[in-house]
């Protein structure tokens, strides 16, 4: 566990400064190349305007054998800290019966899966917002998991924040419906209908269930030993101190982010990975530590039970979109092939970085020691 330095920028502060580069650097850069800002301004965003480059075979290979080191090393990890905690972790023992409401969100998942992927007359004027109803359940089912195993969860031992999670997952993906504006990585379908209001609460719903279905998933992962403690002590990362190495971090994601509009088809992958750094930068500037820091000490748990609780997620994200009557698609340049649902494979691999930046902002709501 961490603790946060008191001094620097507080927690609200350098929230805002982030979130006012990350609206601001993109647009910047857009009008400084010459485009019409106006177009990413289009609400709701039906117009697709950016032209994605054709599949092209070396880079779907060098993506791919970057993805498998990135996945290797992660194995080898989860291999290390399984032997660690097999060795040294008493087993963990359920610490009770199943709760009812736990059955109850089981219920709601399937029936919520059922509605969103049939097409009842009766149900016609509620189907587009099915999306929330297996999330929901989703939620409540992963949490009476936790109580099942450890006899605590994020919804019964932290409720206020937790609800707090809701409002706040929502803006929090607003902005990343904001950075797909300059590379129109994906696109709804069946939303043309709605007004500029309708579609905010249309959307606004289905994003409010984000943070919580993956923190509640970490919180699940977290129960067992291999990442409560069976991924402390590996390999340990010397991280750069100071502040210099944190501005040079919050350059080149700035850089990259005035550019993104500007060469999308190259710079797409910074949709997922600049807020992260923007951040943490900010956070490294003001003294404060990061979810990186327990690296220094080789403790990977937070982090890998984090990506690997996004990419859980993105699975049921991607299969219960599949035949929703409001659902996306993707343009993914240079990639786009072998397809698991409506993702491209090694699309997959974008899950893991928004896991951890789910962590940061689950930290802002939920307190550092999540």
């Amino acid at each position: 566990m961490m603790s946060a330095p008191t001094k620097g920028l507080s927690s609200p502060a350098y929230m805002l400064l982030a979130a006012g580069l990350l609206i601001a650097l993109p647009m910047a850069g857009a009008a400084l190349t010459g485009k019409n800002v106006m177009t990413y301004l289009e609400f709701p965003p039906l117009t697709r305007y950016v032209r994605h480059a054709p599949f092209d075979i070396r880079a779907f290979a060098a993506m791919t054998v970057l993805n498998v080191l990135m996945g290797s090393g992660i194995a080898a990890l989860l291999l290390q800290g399984r032997r660690r905690s097999r060795k040294n972790a008493a087993p963990l023992r359920s610490q009770g019966t199943f709760p009812a409401w736990g059955w109850l969100g089981l219920m709601i998942m399937l029936l919520g899966w059922l509605l969103a992927w049939t097409r009842f007359p009766l149900f016609r004027v509620f189907q587009a917002h099915t999306f929330c109803l297996p999330w929901t359940g989703y939620i409540l089912l992963v949490n009476a998991g936790c109580v099942h195993r450890s006899g605590r969860s994020l919804l019964t031992h932290k409720t206020g924040r937790f609800l707090m999670l809701f409002p706040a997952s929502a803006i929090f993906w607003w902005f990343f419906e904001y950075l797909n504006r300059f590379v129109q990585n994906w696109y709804y379908l069946g939303v043309d209908a709605y007004t500029p209001i309708g579609y905010v609460l249309h959307a606004s719903l289905a994003f409010s269930t984000v943070l919580p279905a993956v923190l509640s998933t970490r919180a699940f992962l977290m129960t067992y030993p291999l990442f409560d403690g069976g991924l402390s002590g590996l390999s340990r990362i010397s991280l750069p101190h100071g502040k210099a190495p944190a501005m040079a971090g919050m350059l080149v994601s700035a850089a990259g982010l005035m550019l993104i509009g500007t060469f999308p088809d190259l710079l797409y992958p910074l949709v997922w990975a600049a807020p992260l750094l923007i951040i943490t930068s900010l956070q490294a500037m003001a003294g404060r530590s990061t979810i990186f820091s327990g690296l220094r000490s080789g403790n990977w748990g937070g982090l890998l039970s984090s990506a690997l609780a996004a990419l859980i997620c993105g699975f049921f994200w991607e299969l219960w979109n599949i035949k929703s009557l409001a659902r996306w698609e993707y343009a993914i340049p240079f990639v786009d092939c072998c397809h698991i649902f409506a993702m491209p494979l090694l699309g997959y691999g974008g899950y893991l970085p928004f896991g951890l930046e789910c962590l940061v902002a689950g930290q802002m709501v939920l307190g550092r020691d999540l």
